[in-house]
C-alpha cells in the first residue's frame, strides 16, 4: 500500500475502531504505581542484623505497595533499628517509619528473631497488636509463645499494610489547580 492510500484509509480505519469501542477512546491500563520505599537502618541493631534483613525481606515477598530496603551511605532512613537488653518494641512515628527496638529479653526466653523483626516492621508498616491470637497472626507477636517461628504475615495483615500504602500514595498524590 503506497504511503497516500494508507493515509486517505487512517480515517476509516479510526472510525471502525471507535465503532468497535462504543465511540469512546480505549486507553490501556496504567501500570502499577512504584512501591513505596521504605528505607531501613541496622547499623544499630547489632547481632540482630541479619534477623533485620530477613525480616524485611518477608515483608517485601509478602505486599507490592511497600518495600523495605537497606539506607543507602549518607542518607537518612525512615527506620531506625537499634539492640537493646529491654523488650522488643517499636515507636513509630509516621506511617513507615520510626524506630524498633530489638529487645534481647525475648531473644532471651526463645522467641524467634526472624519473627520479632517481621512483627516489629509490621508496626512500623501501621499494624497493631493481635493479643492473643494464633501463631498464624504475625501480629500475635510473644502471644503466640516460643515455639511460634512464623515470620509471615497473613493474609488480613498483608492486605492491611497494602490499603495502608496504597492509601498514602493518594493522600500525597500532587494536587492540581483549575483556571476556567
Amino acid at each position: 500500500m503506497t504511503s497516500s492510500r494508507l493515509v486517505r484509509a487512517l480515517p476509516a480505519a479510526i472510525a471502525a475502531v471507535l465503532a468497535l469501542a462504543g465511540g469512546q477512546a480505549v486507553a490501556a491500563p496504567a501500570p502499577d504505581a512504584a512501591a513505596r520505599v521504605v528505607t531501613y537502618d541496622a547499623a544499630g541493631a547489632a547481632e540482630f542484623k541479619d534477623a533485620v534483613t530477613k525480616g524485611a525481606a518477608v515483608w517485601n515477598q509478602s505486599v507490592k505497595n511497600v518495600q523495605l530496603k537497606p539506607v543507602a551511605s549518607g542518607q537518612r532512613a525512615n527506620l531506625r533499628v537499634v539492640a537493646d537488653n529491654g523488650w522488643p518494641r517499636a515507636q513509630v512515628t509516621a506511617l513507615g517509619s520510626g524506630t524498633i527496638y530489638f529487645g534481647r529479653q525475648a531473644v532471651d526466653e526463645g522467641h524467634n528473631t526472624v519473627r520479632i523483626a517481621a512483627h516489629e516492621m509490621g508496626h512500623i508498616l501501621g499494624l497493631p497488636d493481635v493479643k492473643p491470637g494464633p501463631c498464624s497472626s504475625l501480629m500475635s507477636g510473644a502471644s503466640a509463645g516460643t515455639s511460634c517461628t512464623n515470620a509471615n504475615p497473613n493474609a488480613a495483615e498483608k492486605a492491611e499494610v497494602e490499603d495502608a500504602f496504597a492509601l498514602l500514595e493518594k493522600s500525597s498524590a500532587p494536587t492540581a489547580a483549575y483556571k476556567d
